[in-house]
Parts: C-alpha cells; sequence; structure tokens
C-alpha cells in the first residue's frame, strides 16, 4: 500500500479507535460509581460500629471558663484550707459564704447549748452575740446527729433567729460541725429577702471545708503536746509530799459591771428552761424534785454559764444557783431537790 492510500485510511482508524476508547471510558466510570454505592455501610454495620466504640467523649478545645461563683468557692475553699486557728477556720468560712447567701450565723455549742458566735448580713437587726439558745427538741436531733441537717423554717429555725432577727426568710439550712464526732458549731444560712438560696450545695461544701480543717487543726494541736508531755518519774524519785492545810479565804468582791452581766447572763439561761418546759417546771415545782426532771437541761445551762464566767465566780458567788432558787423554785431552794452543785451548808 502506497503512502498515499495509508494517509487515507489514518483518520479512520484513529477515529474509530477513539470512540471505542471513549465508550469504554463512560462504562469505567458507570461500573465505578456502581461499585461506590455498594460500599455504602447499612444500618446494621453502623450500630455494631457504636456499640464497639462506646461514648463518644471528645475533648472541648475550647473548655469554658469557670464562672464567678466557681471562682469565689475556690478563693473560700483556699482561705479555709489556709486557716491556722479553729477560730480563723469559722471566721473565713462565714467570710466565704456571702457570695452565696443573704444572711449567715455561727453558733458555738457548748454542753449541748447554742451560744451565738458571729454573723453577716444580720447587722441592722442587731443581734446578741453571746446569748445563748436551749436547743427546741428539733434542733437538739441535729446536735445529737439524729439529722445530717436542717432545711427550711421550724422550731429549730425560730429558736435561733430569736439571737439574731425578727424577720424569717423563706429558705434556711442549719449545717453541723463536727469534731471528734460531737457537733461544735452549727452553720445557719437563709435567703434573706429572697426567696430561694441559689447555691446551698456551695454552702454545704464550705462546712464540710471548715469542718475538716477544724479537725485537722486539732490533730496537729494534739501531736504537739504529745511532744511536750514530760517522761514519767522512776518511782525510786517519788517523794510523798503531804499538803499543808489551806485557810479558807473569804470570797473577793466581784467587779460590779461582771456581775450586772453575769446575772444577766443566767436569768437568760433560766428563763429558757422555764420557757421551753414549763409542764417539768410546774411539775417540779408541786413534787420538790425540779432537778431531778431537768438534770440536763439544768446541767447544761450551768455548764454554758461556766465557760462563759468561769467555774471560779460560780462557786465563789453562786449567781447561776441563786438564780435557779429565785426563777424556777420561787424562792424556796426546797423545790430543787437533791442537787450535786448546790452550796453546802
Amino acid at each position: 500500500m502506497d503512502d498515499s492510500r495509508r494517509e487515507s485510511i489514518r483518520p479512520l482508524v484513529r477515529s474509530w479507535i477513539e470512540e471505542r476508547l471513549h465508550t469504554l471510558q463512560e462504562q469505567v466510570v458507570m461500573t465505578w460509581e456502581e461499585g461506590l454505592g455498594r460500599l455504602q455501610p447499612d444500618d446494621a454495620l453502623l450500630q455494631k460500629i457504636l456499640e464497639a466504640a462506646g461514648p463518644e467523649t471528645p475533648e472541648d478545645p475550647f473548655p469554658e471558663p469557670p464562672t464567678d461563683m466557681e471562682n469565689d468557692l475556690g478563693v473560700a475553699l483556699d482561705l479555709i484550707e489556709s486557716a491556722s486557728s479553729q477560730g480563723e477556720v469559722l471566721k473565713n468560712m462565714l467570710e466565704g459564704l456571702q457570695p452565696f447567701v443573704e444572711r449567715s450565723a455561727l453558733f458555738v455549742v457548748k454542753q449541748g447549748i447554742a451560744n451565738l458566735y458571729a454573723t453577716r448580713g444580720f447587722e441592722n437587726d442587731a443581734p446578741r452575740l453571746g446569748v445563748p439558745v436551749v436547743p427546741p427538741p428539733e434542733l437538739e436531733a441535729l446536735l445529737q446527729g439524729g439529722v445530717p441537717a436542717l432545711e427550711g423554717s421550724g422550731p429549730a429555725y425560730g429558736a435561733l433567729m430569736g439571737v439574731l432577727s425578727k424577720f424569717e426568710a423563706s429558705d434556711v439550712r442549719i449545717h453541723p460541725l463536727h469534731l471528734r464526732r460531737k457537733v461544735v458549731a452549727l452553720v445557719l444560712v437563709d435567703s434573706g429577702l429572697r426567696q430561694i438560696i441559689d447555691h446551698p450545695n456551695h454552702v454545704k461544701a464550705l462546712a464540710r471545708a471548715a469542718e475538716a480543717r477544724l479537725s485537722f487543726l486539732a490533730g496537729q494541736k494534739e501531736e504537739e503536746k504529745e511532744k511536750h508531755v514530760p517522761a514519767e518519774t522512776p518511782a525510786s524519785m517519788m517523794t510523798q509530799r503531804i499538803p499543808e492545810t489551806i485557810p479558807e479565804t473569804p470570797a473577793p468582791a466581784l467587779d460590779p459591771k461582771v456581775r450586772t452581766n453575769a446575772e444577766r447572763s443566767a436569768r437568760v439561761l433560766v428563763g429558757d428552761i422555764e420557757l421551753y418546759f414549763p409542764a417539768k417546771v410546774a411539775q417540779g415545782r408541786q413534787q420538790g424534785n425540779l432537778y431531778a426532771l431537768l438534770r440536763d437541761e439544768l446541767d447544761r445551762s450551768r455548764a454554758s454559764f461556766i465557760d462563759r464566767y468561769g467555774a471560779e465566780v460560780e462557786e465563789q458567788h453562786r449567781i447561776f444557783f441563786h438564780t435557779v432558787v429565785q426563777q424556777l423554785c420561787e424562792g424556796d431552794a426546797a423545790k430543787l431537790g437533791a442537787v450535786p452543785w448546790a452550796p453546802r451548808g
């Protein structure tokens, strides 16, 4: 075949080949797309994958910054943790509560009597610091560990508010602070003019933190005492000493201001017993056994009086005893019955 005829045939062959290649390409693309459709996972496969992978917990690359309340709680917890004395723990706890509640008060518990120690938010109501509160049964249950905390108004809240304010709030929390399994303080918070306490869990967290810090400091103090306890004296070095007879001396005169305050405190303590236990008081007067019927209440009130003014004041001047005789016994000491702390002679 000569060159001229070859050149005339070449375009025809090229056109045929290109047409077939184009057709083949279209078939390949269609087959590929059909194959991709078959690779789509069905619902059963997706379910198995989810079960095998477990719940998704992706890390947030942009976590939200802590809120102001969280910052306030952190600062308050740090303050409590840094306290170096039990008094500082209580003070820092009250300061830390302020962002979360409208009003707060702290009562120190001694011999079962709650004594107002410090307040925040009640200042305009002139709270009476140091005034004791004889616990009603509801509050007694809290002091004895029968309930972990008290919520809402009731006899306990009313009794504590008697020395704080005449205005009672709608939402209340009373948390105990324990030390060596004994309630040593009560934290009272309420909503003031608001309807509710917005952050009750923060209040609970601060109370528990203060409780933990009090226990830590108490244990630290005991360890320090043990380090300074002198070694026991050997029996061979012990000597008997016969104490000399000490002549009795008349009781020194009591400062008039101290006496006035002591007599007022005694009247409040005894008056609370008369207020909360009128039936027992009436029965004891009639039967001449007031102390037998009111032993726990009288012992607690006397212990509270002694904590404030000292055992020496009571032993020398008998202020609490004479107040009991005048108010409960109507001036007749015989109605009190046998009393271990009555004056002799």
